[in-house]
């Protein structure tokens, strides 16, 4: 709700016309029985399935088919659900449609608290001590450079975890 007021406001801000963008919103059962203001603020909507998010608003599929049928510029995902999914932006990047929100390895590596440690620790950013605050340069904290792909590489990311029992416990020994 707030989304759209706050880019109508803006759309006529910047062009004289608070309806020069056109919004299509997902709308369950459940948000039609309750006559959901947003839906009300958009110019139009498609009927999803009800029940729980994975069914709708956190289902990848169903927003990038929805998106693709209706033709749309750019998918806006509101909070939650899927817009904290890298596969969202990166599906919607596939089939020329731009996302409103951080790029997919963007999403992918501040989604991962071992990935957004070592980009932390990278930045040269005070952390407390963990399991990968060792392992890097002069067996300091782990440092990485993004990949190709964005985000953190494999052999770094995988120094960052502890999969046993005993490397948990050599881990904490290590921390103190």
């Amino acid at each position: 709700t707030k989304s759209i007021m706050s880019m109508r406001q803006w759309a006529y801000m910047t062009f004289g016309d608070e309806n020069a963008i056109q919004f299509v919103a997902m709308a369950t059962p459940e948000d039609l029985k309750a006559n959901a203001e947003f839906i009300r603020l958009a110019d139009s909507f498609v009927e999803v399935p009800g029940g729980k998010n994975l069914n709708n608003y956190a289902n990848v599929e169903v927003i990038t088919k929805i998106a693709k049928e209706q033709g749309v510029d750019a998918v806006w995902p509101g909070w939650g659900h899927a817009s904290e999914n890298p596969k969202l932006p990166n599906t919607l990047n596939a089939l020329g449609i731009k996302f409103i929100g951080p790029t997919g390895p963007v999403m992918s590596v501040l989604g991962d608290k071992i990935a957004a440690n070592i980009l932390a620790q990278t930045a040269k950013v005070p952390s407390i001590p963990w399991s990968g605050s060792f392992g890097g340069p002069d067996d300091g904290p782990l440092q990485a450079n993004l990949n190709a792909e964005g985000t953190i590489p494999d052999e770094i990311f995988e120094k960052g975890t502890t999969r046993t029992v005993e490397e948990a416990v050599e881990a904490a020994r290590r921390i103190g």
